[in-house]
C-alpha cells in the first residue's frame, strides 16, 4: 500500500519560502496524480494545487496562484510544492494525496484521491 510522506515544513517569516516534498515509501509517484491540500486551524480542508502524471496539467487555488508552484521530480519519484511569498494565512498542515490515475478532473476537491499523507506543518509568522 502506498504510504505518502510529506517533508519540508517549518517556521518561516512572512515573505519567505519553503519547499515541500511528497514521497512514497518504496514507490515512485511518477504514475500517480497528486494533490496538495492544507488545513488551517479551525478551517475546512482546502485544495492548494494538483498535478497530472505527465506534469502537463496543473491547477492552483486562487489564494496561492503566482506564489506556489507544483512540480514533479521524476528522477526521485517525488512531487514538490515550492511556496514563495508566504503569508501568515498560509499557516496550516499541508497534506499530499495520490490516486493511481493519469489526471483528476476536479483535482482540488480531494474526493478522488485514495491515499493521504500524515501532513507537514507550515507556520508563517514573524
Amino acid at each position: 500500500q502506498l504510504q505518502l510522506v510529506e517533508s519540508g515544513g517549518g517556521l518561516v517569516q512572512p515573505g519567505g519560502s519553503l519547499r515541500l516534498s511528497c514521497a512514497a515509501s518504496g514507490f515512485t509517484l511518477n504514475y500517480y496524480a497528486i494533490g496538495w491540500f492544507r488545513r488551517a486551524p479551525g478551517k475546512e480542508r482546502e485544495g492548494v494545487s494538483c498535478i497530472s502524471v505527465s506534469g502537463g496539467s496543473t491547477n492552483y487555488a486562487d489564494s496561492v496562484k503566482g506564489r506556489f508552484t507544483i512540480s514533479r521530480d521524476n528522477a526521485k519519484g517525488t512531487v514538490d510544492l515550492q511556496m514563495n511569498s508566504l503569508k501568515p494565512e498560509d499557516t496550516a498542515i499541508y497534506y499530499c494525496a495520490a490516486v493511481h490515475r493519469v489526471v483528476v478532473g476536479a483535482c482540488l476537491d480531494g474526493i478522488e484521491y485514495d491515499e493521504w499523507g500524515q501532513g507537514t506543518r507550515v507556520t508563517v509568522s514573524s
